[in-house]
């Protein structure tokens, strides 16, 4: 699962990595401590270039009645991801980057979770690969468009904390991710697999990062890191 990420660079930064030539950044800030429901800066490619605008994560398929199941639907498992109608065409058709900085996991420490903070070693930003769709209200005919966040096995640096982590794509294979003219599943799935640990690294966080009302560098602070023997009381997650 991914259920947390951060996306802290300018929107400056955020331009030249992606080959953007102009965008609206009006909606943009720095964010620390991501969280499903919130809208953030997504990367798609209109047939000629990329583009960068909001998406609101917990992804509602274009056929759903109502909107009620988006929190359940933040996550997409890469292995399954042709046998589940809420995800088979969008992989065909509507395939995305959320551009982040960093993600979360909580470590079991004895009876209590320890947030930690994954990243790059440059601390440079990366991309998730995700699927977004558009669902239109039918009561007023407003536009939604959602996303979920591919996630796989873990590598070495997350097994440990976590079953799941986010896809992240090679550099090398974002263009081809992102290219609406690619529809062959049997180039495209084998892109989510897990990031090399290699070039990553990860330390523990303050547990002030569990609660969503929390958004700033104080999530991303380090701290020592829990031992079974701690006996602070953790907030919960949501």
């Amino acid at each position: 699962m991914c259920g947390r990420f951060t996306i802290t660079m300018t929107f400056e930064e955020l331009l030249v990595r992606f080959y953007i030539d102009e965008a609206d950044n009006s909606f943009y800030l720095p964010r620390y401590n991501v969280a499903p429901m919130q809208s953030v800066p997504a990367i798609v490619n209109d047939g000629t270039r990329n583009r960068l605008g909001p998406l609101r994560w917990g992804l509602v398929p274009n056929w759903a009645k109502d909107q009620r199941k988006a929190g359940g639907m933040i996550n997409a498992k890469a292995e399954t991801l042709l046998e589940k109608p809420s995800y088979r065409n969008l992989v065909y058709r509507k395939r995305c980057i959320i551009p982040a900085d960093s993600f979360y996991e909580w470590k079991a420490v004895g009876s209590k979770k320890q947030p930690m903070r994954f990243m790059m070693k440059d601390e440079g930003i990366f991309s998730m690969a995700a699927l977004f769709d558009t669902w239109v209200n039918p009561e007023d005919g407003a536009k939604i468009s959602t996303f979920s966040i591919i996630t796989t096995t873990p590598n070495s640096l997350v097994s440990d904390v976590h079953d799941r982590m986010p896809v992240i794509l090679r550099k090398d294979d974002e263009p081809y991710w992102l290219d609406r003219h690619q529809t062959n599943p049997d180039k495209l799935l084998p892109l989510l697999k897990p990031f090399p640990e290699s070039t990553m690294t990860r330390y523990a966080v303050s547990s002030t990062v569990g609660s969503v009302k929390n958004d700033s560098p104080a999530c991303i602070a380090p701290v020592e890191a829990l031992t079974p023997e701690d006996e602070a009381e953790q907030p919960y997650l949501f």
